[in-house]
C-alpha cells in the first residue's frame, strides 16, 4: 500500500530533497513550498497525512477539507498555528516533533547567558595565576573552605532576571521553555504577535522592541538575516538597552555592528557580550571583537558558528525522523509528542 503525504515547507530545494530522501519507500510525498491556503486545500485531497514545517496557519477550513486526513505532524514545537479544536472535532490526530538542532541552539544561548552572568572566563583565568590570595591553602573539609578566595566581583545570576528575545520562532520557543526553570520574566518581540493562549502557555509577554531593550537584563538576538537586520545591533540600538545588560546572539550572521558592540563592552556600558555568528565568516582576524576575546578577563564569549553542533556543511541531514509518527500510526504504535 502507498500512503499519500502532503508536506508543506518554507525551506529551499536542498532541505526539501533531504526530507524526500528520508521518507519511507511506501510514502508518496507531495511537497509544496510556501503554499497559500487554496493550494493546501487543493492538494490535501486524498492525503492521509499532512506534515507542516513553519508554513502558515492550518485552520478549521483546511482540516475540514482533508476528508481522508488522519494525522497532522508539525515539525518543530510551535503548534499554535494549528486549530487543535477543529482537528479533534474531525478526528484528526496532531503531533509536534522537536527539532534537535533547534534545541541545541537554545541550549547554546542559555550557556551564553550563564557564562556571562557567572563571569566564567575571568574566574577560570584568575584561578590559574601563580598568586597568593591572602591566606595559605588548607585541606578542605565540612568546616574548612574559602568562599570566593580570589575576590571576584559582579558575579550574577539568571534566576528571576528579565530576558528579552528578539526574533521568536522555533529557537525562541525552545529557549522560553528552558527559562521557565529559572523563573525568568520573558519578553519577546516579533512582527506577528502570538495568540493569548500561546503567550500564556509559554509564560511570555509581548513587548515593543524599545520596551524590551529598556527592561531586559539579557537581550537575546534570534533574528534571520534580512536587509533591515544587517548590523542592526549598533550604537543606537545598544544605547536603548539597560546599562550593564548582557547581549547574546545565536541569530543570523551579520546582526552585530562589531565595532559598536566592542566599544560598548570596552566602555562598560554592556555587562557582557556573546555571539556565535559574525559579520564575516570565517571570522576576519581584524574583527574588533577578537582583541577583547584575547583578554581572559573580558566578559565576552565567541564561538565559531557551532550553536547547532559539529555539522558537516557539505552533508545533508538525516530527515527520517520527520516520519516517525506517521509510521507509528500506520502500525498502531504509540505516538510521541501528541497533543490531539
Amino acid at each position: 500500500m502507498t500512503y499519500q503525504v502532503l508536506f508543506v515547507t518554507h525551506r529551499g530545494e536542498r532541505h526539501q530533497q533531504s526530507a524526500l530522501d528520508g521518507a519511507p519507500k511506501d510514502f508518496e510525498i507531495t511537497m509544496l513550498r510556501d503554499p497559500n491556503k487554496a493550494d493546501i486545500i487543493k492538494h490535501l485531497s486524498g492525503k492521509q497525512f499532512l506534515i507542516t514545517e513553519r508554513s502558515d496557519v492550518i485552520d478549521a477550513e483546511i482540516i475540514a477539507a482533508g476528508k481522508d486526513l488522519q494525522l497532522i505532524q508539525r515539525l518543530g514545537s510551535q503548534i499554535y498555528d494549528i486549530d487543535l479544536a477543529a482537528a479533534q472535532k474531525n478526528g484528526v490526530k496532531v503531533c509536534y516533533m522537536p527539532i534537535e538542532m533547534t534545541v541545541m541552539v537554545a541550549e547554546h544561548m542559555l550557556t551564553q547567558m550563564l557564562t556571562l552572568a557567572k563571569r566564567f572566563r575571568e574566574a577560570m583565568h584568575v584561578i590559574t595565576l601563580d598568586k597568593e590570595w591572602g591566606l595559605p591553602p588548607r585541606k578542605s573539609d565540612e568546616d574548612t573552605f574559602a568562599i570566593n578566595f580570589t575576590g571576584r566581583k559582579l558575579i550574577g545570576t539568571l534566576y528571576r532576571k528579565t530576558v528579552g528575545i528578539i526574533g521568536f520562532g522555533e529557537i525562541g520557543i525552545e529557549l522560553a521553555r528552558r527559562l521557565k526553570g529559572f523563573e525568568c520574566e520573558v519578553l519577546y518581540h516579533k512582527r506577528s504577535r502570538l495568540s493569548e493562549h500561546a503567550e500564556k502557555d509559554l509564560h511570555i509577554q509581548y513587548a515593543s522592541q524599545e520596551n524590551l531593550l529598556a527592561h531586559s537584563d539579557f537581550v537575546a538576538m534570534l533574528l534571520p538575516f534580512m536587509p533591515e537586520t544587517a548590523a542592526m545591533v549598533n550604537q543606537a540600538f545598544i544605547q536603548k538597552m539597560k546599562p550593564g545588560a548582557f547581549l547574546v546572539s545565536c541569530g543570523a550572521s551579520g546582526l552585530y555592528n562589531e565595532e559598536d558592540v566592542a566599544n560598548a563592552l570596552r566602555s562598560g556600558y554592556l555587562g557582557g557580550v556573546a555571539t556565535d555568528t559574525f559579520d564575516w565568516e570565517p571570522i576576519n582576524m581584524d574583527s574588533p571583537l577578537l582583541p577583547l576575546a584575547r583578554d581572559p578577563e573580558a566578559n565576552i564569549v565567541l564561538t565559531p558558528h557551532t550553536a547547532s553542533g559539529s555539522i558537516d556543511p557539505n552533508a545533508l541531514p538525516d530527515r527520517s525522523g520527520d516520519y516517525v509518527n506517521l509510521v507509528s500510526y500506520i502500525h498502531q504504535q504509540p505516538l510521541i509528542y501528541q497533543v490531539v
